[in-house]
């Protein structure tokens, strides 16, 4: 079977789950889109009200500023990665995922990482740091590291969304760990 088609089954998957409660609240699960296989991976906690009702990730404000960060520090558009999140369902309210609803979902995202083959993976925000490096550090402590899993660069940076919130510093700092990540994922860095 090709890595598409087996993107495909995975996708139809996500698209049928019903382990966790996050599924009866959902309009539309989003399991994440982009390029196959990628150097580059972008996941986030999970989707948003405007993700949710599109089926898409990081489609909202904060998906707007993720576009132009990739754009400008990497030189390319969100069609030349790939872009998911922990949880593929929204949580009510835009809450944390719960440590059970991420447990779920862990499966698809380990297969998500194994089909796209990323070289670096960018972790926005705590959630998605905390999840994939397996530590419970705040974000700030783990900012501004390279972390090396299974032949893969992981590096941390806010969530868009906290940039938003947090204005140009955020937004900069952003750009610092982008810059980091553009470095990984040449060898570089």
């Amino acid at each position: 079977m090709s890595r598409t088609e087996d993107l495909a089954e995975l996708i139809a998957a996500i698209g049928a789950c019903q382990r966790c409660g996050l599924a009866a609240g959902r309009k539309h699960t989003v399991p994440g889109e982009g390029a196959v296989p990628a150097k580059l991976m972008f996941i986030g906690e999970g989707p948003g009200a405007r993700e949710d009702e599109l089926g898409r990730p990081f489609v909202g404000r904060s998906g707007a500023l993720l576009d132009r960060l990739i754009e400008e520090e990497f030189g390319f558009g969100r069609e030349n990665c790939y872009i998911a999140n922990v949880v593929k369902c929204r949580p009510p309210g835009n809450r944390d995922p719960l440590d059970d609803e991420v447990d779920e979902c862990s499966g698809y995202l380990a297969r998500q990482l194994e089909l796209v083959d990323p070289v670096v993976v960018v972790m926005l925000g705590r959630i998605a740091a905390s999840r994939l490096l397996q530590r419970r550090e705040p974000l700030k402590e783990l900012r501004g590291q390279r972390f090396e899993l299974g032949g893969r660069r992981y590096i941390p940076t806010y969530h868009p969304a906290a940039a938003l919130r947090g204005g140009a510093s955020v937004v900069t700092e952003m750009r610092v760990d982008f810059a980091r990540a553009r470095l990984a994922m040449l060898g570089a860095g």
